[in-house]
């Protein structure tokens, strides 16, 4: 089982999780972070980290957001490694609370 970031961290992007990671599984996109499936340990460190609640254990995800297990895997392809916390989005919080963001997703 791997960890699944999901549509909470569309246009909030907090780095909290990345900190924490021990293998550094975390890829950056414009505006959103991905879990690579094939570094994840399943450490679960990265859960507790997260402001917005966005990651959940593959298992766990919410039924209408599961398109995440698959989105992960894929963007995770093409998308660099973020090893470092960095700053949020400027306006991450105002768009924390923000539901179906999925549209809003900068590949």
């Amino acid at each position: 089982m791997t960890y699944v970031v999901t549509e909470s961290c569309i246009k909030c992007k907090y780095t909290d999780c990345v900190d924490v990671c021990p293998v550094d599984c975390f890829r950056e996109g414009p505006n959103f972070l991905v879990i690579d499936p094939d570094e994840c340990i399943d450490c679960t460190l990265c859960v507790a980290e997260c402001p917005v609640e966005a990651i959940y254990a593959e298992d766990d995800v919410p039924a209408e957001q599961s398109s995440f297990i698959a989105l992960n895997a894929e963007l995770a392809k093409h998308w660099k490694p973020i090893i470092a916390r960095k700053e949020p989005s400027p306006d991450a919080d105002q768009w924390q609370k923000v539901k179906d963001k999925l549209g809003l997703l900068e590949r």
